[in-house]
């Protein structure tokens, strides 16, 4: 049984669509984790920016006062 486990798991006739199927699901999974991370900081970052904006432009990003 064993022996026919590993000629079964060294079969290499190609990717079948299943493969590429958990393939494209992976990639999916990632960017969308990518997106939610980098989604906050680019909220953050225009927040500051209404922020500074709506405070007639007198704080700096660390919410100093500007020179």
């Amino acid at each position: 049984m064993l022996q026919k486990l590993r000629t079964y798991t060294q079969n290499d006739e190609g990717a079948s669509a299943v493969e590429y199927g958990l393939l494209v699901a992976a990639i999916a999974a990632v960017i969308v984790a990518v997106v939610f991370v980098v989604g906050g900081f680019v909220e953050g970052a225009f927040d500051d920016t209404c922020a500074g904006i709506e405070d007639g432009g007198t704080t700096n990003a660390n919410g100093d006062a500007c020179p």
